[in-house]
C-alpha cells in the first residue's frame, strides 16, 4: 500500500483519472496542479489543488506526471532538481535525447523514475511473460500484436510534433510488451497511412534472436471499439489473447504431453493499481519493478524508428535514432 505517500498529481486529463482512482485505491494522499480542468478534478476525486507546479513538488514526496508528452520533460526535470521520486507517462519524451536527459537527470538526483508503460501490468500480458520465462513455448520466434481504438479528443494527439502521432503515442505499449517477450530489436521498418485523426500502422520488428513481431496499431472514428489481442508462437508452444474474446489467456502445446489449456494470471488487481503499487514499494526501498525508464526509453527508440522507417520506406536501427 501506499498509505505513507504524498502524491502530486500533474495533470487533471483523460490519463490523469485512472492514475488518481489508483493512487486513493492504494491510500495515497493526492494533490493536484493542472493549467487546465483542475478546479473540477480535485473537486471530484476530494483531492486538494496546489497553486503552483513548484509548490505540489516541493509539498510531495513523488511526483506523477499526467500532462501531454510534449511537456513531461519540463516537469521530470524540476521534481529531479528538487529530488522527488517520479511517475511518468508513457512515452517519455518524443526523442531519444530528451529522454535519456530525463533518466540521467533523475539518477543524478538519487531519486527514482519510473514509466507508465501500463501494458505489462495487465493480467493477461503478465501471464505470457510468465509463461514464456518459464518455457512453456519455447524459444518465441513470431509475435503478431494488435491495438485499435477511437482516435484520441485531444486537438494535440493528431499532431505529430506534439505526441509523436499513432506510432510513438499508442503502439509503444505493444513495441515495449513485443521487446519484453523477444528481447531487443534490431530493426523496424513501418507503414503508415494517417487520414485528419484517423491512422493505421503496420510494423515488423526483427529481434537480435531473430525472432519476428508483426504489429498493427490504428485510430479510427469515434465509434471504434479498443481492442487489443496477440499470438505468440514458439518453437514448442503458442500463446494467443484477444479482448474482443473476452477470455483467459490460451495456452496451445501440441508437442507437449501437457497439450495446453488457459492459463490463470497470478494478479487480479486493476493494471493500473497493480502498476502503482509496485512503484510505491520501489520508492520505500522495495523490490524494483517489472519495468524500468530504461525499458521505456527502449520502446521510444523502437517507435522513434518506425516514424524514421514510415517516412524512408526502408528499415531503420533503433541505435540510429536521437
Amino acid at each position: 500500500m501506499a498509505d505513507s505517500l504524498k502524491v502530486g498529481l500533474v495533470g487533471a486529463g483523460g490519463i490523469a483519472h485512472p492514475h488518481v482512482a489508483a493512487w486513493q485505491l492504494l491510500g495515497a494522499e493526492v494533490h493536484v496542479f493542472s493549467l487546465d480542468g483542475q478546479a473540477e478534478f480535485a473537486k471530484r476525486y476530494g483531492i486538494a489543488e496546489a497553486s503552483e507546479l513548484d509548490e505540489l513538488i516541493g509539498d510531495c514526496d513523488v511526483i506523477d506526471v499526467c500532462v501531454p508528452t510534449y511537456a513531461h520533460d519540463r516537469v521530470v526535470m524540476d521534481a529531479a532538481a528538487a529530488k522527488r521520486h517520479v511517475v511518468c507517462e508513457k512515452p517519455l519524451s518524443l526523442t531519444h535525447n530528451r529522454a535519456q536527459a530525463m533518466i540521467d537527470a533523475c539518477r543524478t538526483a538519487g531519486v527514482q523514475l519510473y514509466p507508465g508503460q501500463v501494458v505489462r501490468y495487465f493480467a493477461q500480458y503478465a501471464a505470457a511473460r510468465d509463461a514464456v520465462a518459464a518455457g512453456r513455448i519455447g524459444e518465441p520466434a513470431v509475435l503478431r500484436l494488435s491495438r485499435r481504438g477511437a482516435a484520441p479528443a485531444s486537438d494535440w494527439f493528431a499532431d505529430p510534433a506534439r505526441s509523436g502521432g499513432v506510432l510513438v503515442d499508442q503502439m509503444i505499449h505493444d513495441f515495449d510488451f513485443a521487446r519484453w517477450i523477444a528481447g531487443s530489436v534490431a530493426s523496424v521498418y513501418a507503414k503508415v497511412i494517417v487520414r485528419g485523426r484517423l491512422a493505421t500502422a503496420y510494423v515488423v520488428l526483427t529481434h537480435g534472436s531473430g525472432a519476428l513481431s508483426h504489429i498493427t496499431g490504428g485510430w479510427g472514428p469515434p465509434s471504434t471499439v479498443f481492442a487489443t489481442a496477440f499470438r505468440v508462437s514458439g518453437s514448442r508452444g503458442e500463446l494467443s489473447y484477444s479482448s474482443s474474446a473476452r477470455s483467459a489467456l490460451r495456452w496451445d502445446a501440441p508437442a507437449l504431453r501437457e497439450g495446453g489449456g488457459m492459463l490463470l494470471p497470478t494478479d487480479f488487481a486493476p493494471p493500473f493499481v497493480a502498476e502503482l503499487r509496485e512503484f510505491a514499494a520501489a520508492f520505500r526501498g522495495g523490490p524494483a519493478p517489472r519495468v524500468t525508464a530504461e525499458d521505456s526509453l527502449a520502446a521510444l527508440d523502437i517507435a522513434l524508428a518506425a516514424v524514421q522507417s514510415a517516412s524512408s520506406g526502408q528499415p531503420v536501427s533503433p541505435k540510429d535514432v536521437s
